[in-house]
C-alpha cells in the first residue's frame, strides 16, 4: 500500500511535467544560470557590516580583530558579488554577444568599481544619519537612528542599489531594494536620484520611483508616493522621465501622492497630508488639502 500511487495524482504529475516543455518564461529552471536570492541578501546584510562596522559587525569577535574582521568580510563580499554579478550578466546576454571570459572580466571590474564606492556612501549616509538625527526629537541617539530605524535602512540598502545601477548591473540592485521594500515597507527604485541629508520617518508605505529625482534636505512621511501618472505605455515608457522632481529642503506629509514625470516641487515646499499633486508648485509654497468637514454624534443624545 505505501508504494501504491493514485492514477489520478500520477496523471496529474505528468501533466505538469509535460507543462514545463515550452519557452515560457515562467517554465525557466536552469538554477545554475540565475542570481541567488539568499546569496544577495547575504551580500547586503555584509555590505551593512561594512558600511557600520561598529553596529553590524558579529559580537563574536573582539575589538582588536575588527580589522581582520571587516578585512576577511569585504573580501568575501567582493568574491561573491563578482559571481552574482557575472551570472546575471551572463543571463541578460544569453550567450549572444561576449563569450564567458569576457562576462567574467567585466563583472570582476564592476565589482571593483563598485566597492570602490564604499567611503562615498558611507560619507553620505553620515549625512542621512545626521538629517534623521536634528529631524526626529523622538530619537535618543545616532545609534539608536542606525540600530532601529526602518527609513535608515532602506536608505542604506538603497545608496547600496544605486551604485551597483549606476554601474548598468541588471536585476541584482531591484533585488536588493525589494529585500528592503520586504523589511520595511518601503520602496524604493534603485534607479531613483537621491541628495544628501535625506530622512524618511516612520516610512511605511512610502513608494519612489524609478525616474524620481530628490533633492537635498528631504523629509518624508509614511505613505508617500512618487509615482507615476499612468503605466498604460508599457516598455514604451521605459527610459523615460515618468517621476516627479524634488527641490531642496522640502518636507512631504503622510499620504501625500506627487505624480508625473514634469512635475518639480521647488525648494522649499512643503506638502501637507492626504494631499495629490499632479502640478508644479512653486518655491517656497506651502500646499494642504481643504480640511475634511468632520460630523460628531453623541451617542448620548443620538435617537
Amino acid at each position: 500500500m505505501g508504494n501504491y500511487i493514485d492514477p489520478k495524482v500520477s496523471k496529474i504529475v505528468d501533466l505538469i511535467l509535460q507543462d514545463y516543455e515550452d519557452d515560457r518564461t515562467v517554465n525557466l529552471i536552469d538554477i545554475h544560470n540565475q542570481p541567488d536570492k539568499e546569496a544577495i541578501t547575504d551580500i547586503v546584510d555584509k555590505l551593512l557590516k561594512i558600511l557600520y562596522p561598529g553596529y553590524y559587525s558579529d559580537k563574536v569577535y573582539k575589538i582588536y580583530s575588527l580589522k581582520n574582521n571587516m578585512s576577511a568580510t569585504i573580501e568575501d563580499v567582493i568574491f561573491h558579488l563578482k559571481k552574482q554579478v557575472a551570472i546575471v550578466l551572463k543571463y541578460e546576454d544569453a550567450g549572444e554577444s561576449e563569450d564567458e571570459a569576457v562576462l567574467d572580466e567585466k563583472a570582476k571590474d564592476i565589482t571593483i568599481e563598485f566597492m570602490s564606492k564604499i567611503p562615498k556612501i558611507r560619507g553620505i549616509l553620515e549625512t542621512d544619519i545626521d538629517a534623521a538625527y536634528e529631524g526626529d526629537p523622538a530619537a535618543k541617539s545616532k545609534a539608536e537612528i542606525i540600530f532601529s530605524y526602518p527609513g535608515l535602512f532602506a536608505i542604506s540598502v538603497y545608496r547600496i542599489a544605486h551604485e551597483l545601477e549606476l554601474l548598468h548591473v541588471p536585476m541584482i540592485p531591484r533585488m536588493m531594494t525589494e529585500y528592503a521594500h520586504g523589511i520595511t515597507g518601503i520602496d524604493i527604485h534603485p534607479g531613483a536620484t537621491i541628495g544628501k541629508y535625506f530622512f524618511i520617518d516612520h516610512g511605511t508605505g512610502i513608494v519612489i520611483g524609478e525616474t524620481t529625482i530628490i533633492g537635498e534636505h528631504v523629509k518624508i512621511y509614511q505613505g508617500v508616493t512618487l509615482g507615476g501618472l499612468s503605466t498604460r505605455g508599457g516598455q514604451k515608457l521605459s527610459g523615460v522621465k515618468r517621476h516627479p522632481t524634488i527641490g531642496n529642503n522640502v518636507t512631504i506629509y503622510s499620504g501625500a501622492s506627487i505624480l508625473g514625470g514634469e512635475t518639480v516641487i521647488g525648494d522649499d515646499v512643503t506638502v501637507g497630508g492626504n494631499t495629490f499633486l499632479v502640478n508644479s508648485v512653486e518655491q517656497g509654497t506651502r500646499v494642504s488639502a481643504k480640511k475634511q468637514e468632520l460630523k460628531y454624534v453623541s451617542k448620548k443624545t443620538k435617537k
